[in-house]
């Protein structure tokens, strides 16, 4: 943690400076000199995300940066600053992300103190030739297989791992606890009102079952929580992804958690794709995620097993759906209203609020 004087924590766009960008380098490139800094977008969501331009003199230094400050909307603030989803995102950086198989941006630096906030400073993949996903993108059934090969060997890392329960121990600690209590406390209002707001894009049939789960959320989440356990992304859409050289590595490590590891495909595949695409290759996908983990050695669950915890996962992208729309401001309206289609297809396809614990069925 660097002192007062050398500190990179940000709360606006416009404090980052030369002399910022500066102290960002100044721990591992302190001979690195800035000349410029460029703002070249800002988005907010349930972070400011900044995308910089950097002119400097450092060999081997990216001149895009991606920097992610506390968001400028006093909801998504209220909504991520209890659960500390930024300060996490900044722990997995520097902890965590080297050490994984798959592609994630890397960090150049992040900073977290008490009452400060966090501010992370990631590379921009899109210096790289990186092309990053927007929420509204459709995959195809031959790019879907790529990325569910990209969560098995995610998966397959830390699978049953001694070390959940040691070093990585946090990712499942009070923190977590915490944001599991805040969503079961909010689930029934925000559900409500999601609903009423997404209208047509959700069927009609599903607004029953998805106010129940909602009353029942404490126990649904204990009940997904039961099955083999492994790091987890937790928000695997379309805009939490980005492809370089053909093969696609994953944004947004902000939920990262240990769960169950189907519930990040079952996210994948309820709202990358267009459900006659998922309809069509569900089960090969699927099979291939299940070939993927085996390929690594773990004992994967055999298929009915696979598949009746797939089906149960299909509530959790639906919800988060639902609630990003009754929140607001998390994500273009039109592309969240297209996911909340997408995964409530995905969820009546498979009667998805009758596969969870008792209490919950329709």
């Amino acid at each position: 943690m660097a002192d007062r004087a050398g500190t990179i924590l940000a709360r606006h766009p416009d404090e980052l400076t030369e002399a910022w960008a500066r102290r960002v380098l100044a721990g591992r490139r302190p001979e690195v000199r800035v000349s410029r800094v460029e703002v070249l977008s800002i988005d907010v969501g349930t972070t400011t995300r900044v995308r910089l331009a950097v002119d400097h003199d450092g060999a081997g230094v990216p001149h895009r940066w991606f920097v992610k400050l506390p968001s400028a909307s006093w909801k998504a603030r209220w909504i991520t600053t209890m659960p500390r989803l930024l300060q996490t995102e900044a722990r997995f950086y520097r902890q965590v992300a080297r050490a994984l198989p798959v592609r994630c941006p890397s960090a150049l630096a992040g900073q977290t103190r008490p009452g400060h906030g966090s501010t992370l400073v990631l590379e921009d993949v899109t210096e790289s030739g990186a092309v990053a996903g927007v929420p509204g993108d459709t995959w195809t059934a031959e790019e879907a297989g790529l990325a569910v090969d990209e969560l098995a060997r995610l998966h397959a890392h830390l699978w049953g791992h001694p070390e959940l329960d040691g070093v990585y121990r946090w990712l499942g600690g009070p923190v977590r606890r915490l944001e599991d209590a805040l969503g079961c406390a909010l689930a029934v209002p925000l559900m409500r009102r999601g609903l009423r707001l997404a209208g047509d894009a959700v069927p009609a049939a599903l607004h029953a079952p998805g106010l129940r789960f909602a009353r029942h959320r404490r126990r649904w989440m204990r009940f997904l929580a039961d099955g083999p356990r492994t790091l987890v992304h937790h928000d695997v859409h379309p805009g939490n992804l980005f492809w370089r050289d053909g093969r696609p590595g994953l944004l947004d490590w902000h939920l990262v958690r240990i769960g169950e590891g189907i519930g990040d495909v079952a996210y994948f595949l309820a709202s990358a794709l267009r459900p006659e695409t998922r309809r069509g290759h569900e089960q090969e996908l699927l099979a291939r995620y299940r070939e993927g983990l085996l390929a690594t050695g773990v004992s994967a669950p055999a298929p009915d097993a696979l598949a009746r915890r797939y089906r149960a996962h299909l509530v959790y992208p639906f919800e988060a759906m639902v609630l990003t729309l009754a929140v607001g401001g998390l994500m273009d309206l039109e592309a969240n209203l297209e996911l909340i289609r997408r995964t409530g297809i995905a969820a009546a396809d498979h009667e998805a609020f009758a596969a969870g614990p008792d209490g919950t069925r329709l």
